[in-house]
């Protein structure tokens, strides 16, 4: 008998599904069926997308803008990018070392596929965006985690940085603000992890998609100013879904050392070649146009996080690190004698709440609630949530 050859590229049939969608998923189905459902899952901003930005795209599509862009996004865009990393966070790109992607998930996807070689190594700090370490598993590479303490309010220290380098290792991944619990790295505590990466010949991928969210006057710092050496060896990654509410405008870039900029250049001339083309202008008007749309949205979501905070911490059983960045918050239900799964289904079929169990983040202990939704669904939902809590 001849055996069944396997059909399927082994990386990708060990590719998780995104627990994120899959919960918002099943809690759309709910609704769809007729059963209220009050969602924390997706992270996503609940606003629409600005005006002036929207009418820009509107523009170039009646202005006939709608054939191919250069690979790495019209020189316009690009220009006006790297103008932003010098203004907003002190870092000099020149628009030839900037390249534009279809989101920042499929710029970080192209950065490990450039990066990574067979059996190297990436270091992610945990809890950690459910997507870097498919995105590095599908890329050859090898996700070394460090798992940080809620008691150190869940940020990695040089210690346990160093304890994870290997000879094998290629990069370390900095989400600063974070998802999925909102933790920003002060000036100091970056420049001393950066400098340890550099000592070790190490990328710094420094993912800040959540820079324009930050509270209580914390500040941002990207971690390619700190130093010349430093920038040297830092890949920077933005986006406008979060600060512009532009996610399905799939919109990403990044900036950062030459050659990783030819690397991604030529993989994405193989796979979706440039961006959408009047999108792009609408990121032009989005960096280059009024920017009060952002402080009014992260003026609400500055309001959400306190009442949440407040509520979440009130719960008899849950601790939870206060965010100083982002639109997410993880508490700890470990206390109530559930796994992250079991918690998070329970909560959903039996008071209709839908949150993400924090196993997708590699903190099982906990589940993610994002706060980029309205006043009334925390409200609602979180009357809901104490209730199932009480009930255990």
């Amino acid at each position: 008998m001849v055996a069944k050859a396997k059909i399927i590229n082994e990386r990708v049939a060990a590719i998780a599904p995104s627990v994120t969608l899959g919960i918002d998923s099943r809690a759309k189905e709910m609704v769809i069926k007729g059963k209220k459902v009050y969602s924390f899952a997706a992270g996503e901003p609940d606003f629409d997308t600005p005006g002036h930005i929207k009418k820009a795209a509107a523009k170039a599509l009646e202005a006939g803008e709608t054939k191919y862009t250069p690979v790495a996004g019209l020189q316009a865009l690009r220009t006006v990018i790297a103008a932003k990393f010098e203004k907003d966070n002190e870092l000099r790109y020149e628009p030839s070392h900037v390249v534009v992607s279809n989101g920042a998930k499929h710029t970080l996807f192209n950065i490990f596929m450039a990066i990574c070689r067979e059996g190297d190594e990436v270091i992610i700090p945990a809890p950690y965006w459910l997507s870097y370490p498919e995105m590095v598993n599908v890329a050859g590479g090898k996700s070394v985690f460090v798992h940080c303490r809620e008691e150190n309010d869940f940020k990695m220290t040089p210690a346990e940085f160093e304890k994870a380098i290997t000879r094998r290792t290629k990069a370390v991944v900095i989400n600063s603000p974070s998802n999925p619990i909102g933790v920003v790295y002060s000036g100091y505590e970056l420049k001393v992890i950066a400098e340890i990466a550099v000592s070790h010949g190490m990328y710094i991928i420094s993912d800040e998609i959540y820079e324009k969210m930050m509270y209580d006057n914390t500040v941002h710092v990207s971690v390619g100013s700190i130093s010349s050496n430093i920038f040297d060896r830092t890949i920077t990654v933005n986006g406008f879904s979060k600060a512009y509410a532009m996610t399905g405008w799939r919109l990403g870039y990044f900036a950062g050392p030459m050659e990783i900029v030819r690397a991604v250049n030529a993989f994405q001339s193989h796979s979706t070649s440039g961006p959408n083309t009047f999108a792009q202008f609408g990121g032009i008007e989005a960096l280059k146009g009024p920017q009060d749309c952002v402080a009014e949205m992260v003026k609400a979501f500055a309001e959400r996080r306190v009442y949440m905070y407040q509520r979440l911490t009130a719960i008899k059983g849950i601790t939870c690190v206060k965010p100083m960045g982002a639109f997410y918050m993880l508490p700890n239900i470990s206390q109530f004698g559930l796994d992250s799964v079991s918690f998070a289904e329970q909560l959903l079929e039996r008071e209709g709440v839908a949150v993400v169990p924090g196993m997708a983040f590699g903190a099982d202990r906990n589940v993610r609630l994002s706060y980029a939704c309205s006043t009334d669904n925390i409200r609602k939902g979180l009357d809901r949530l104490e209730k199932f809590v009480k009930s255990l």
